[in-house]
């Protein structure tokens, strides 16, 4: 018998093969956790390249602990690629329950709502995790290897988009949901993440297109 692997154990073009067909996972939000592990990969290798450097010596301390916090974050964030994928599968499942009778009905409205809520949490935690990366990006572009600055600009784009789509995917689940306060606590938690985490990529954006354009 065949174990089934993980999203993470596909090959790339078989991941792209599974959220390009016709079942309901992978979808949107395991597709946002792999754009937020690659943001952290692109700033994970800025500092790679910055260690060991002897122009760089002055802030090899600070770029190891870098270098170790978003090596963490990239891990969690690949955790979310097939966690997504597990939720939504859940939720799936719950809408095909049989409704033949009240007490089915109850039964399948019951576990809809838990699906959701699942589905949900896994997207708080991936915008959770953008807010956590994002902080980290300003000393890669400010002190980290120059030859490498796009790249914290392509890993600040893509921390902002992945928050961005984290927030589309939690408003998608909120709308089915009849548990008022998880959704307000919920709001409360992306609208006090979303500011600080927009400014610090858009601000790592401009600094990498100004580097670039010679600015």
């Amino acid at each position: 018998m065949m174990t089934r692997r993980t999203m993470s154990e596909l090959r790339l073009d078989e991941y792209l093969g599974a959220l390009a067909g016709n079942k309901p996972a992978p979808g949107g939000g395991s597709a946002a956790a792999l754009v937020g592990a690659l943001a952290a990969a692109c700033a994970e290798m800025v500092a790679n390249f910055t260690v060991g450097k002897k122009k760089y010596a002055d802030v090899e301390a600070e770029m190891r602990e870098h270098l170790e916090a978003i090596g963490a974050l990239r891990a969690a964030l690949t955790t979310l690629v097939q966690a997504d994928a597990d939720a939504y599968s859940a939720v799936g499942a719950a809408y095909a329950m049989s409704k033949s009778n009240d007490a089915e009905k109850a039964a399948r409205a019951q576990a809809m709502q838990q699906a959701l809520r699942g589905a949900a949490d896994v997207q708080l935690a991936l915008a959770r995790l953008c807010a956590q990366l994002a902080p980290h990006l300003p000393p890669l572009a400010e002190r980290g290897n120059r030859n490498l600055i796009s790249d914290v600009g392509v890993a600040a784009r893509l921390c902002r988009a992945t928050f961005d789509c984290a927030v589309l995917n939690v408003e998608v689940n909120l709308a089915l949901m009849e548990d008022a306060e998880f959704a307000l606590r919920a709001r409360m938690t992306l609208d006090a993440l979303r500011e600080p985490t927009h400014r610090t990529c858009d601000c790592v954006w401009e600094q990498a297109m100004a580097a670039v354009r010679g600015g």
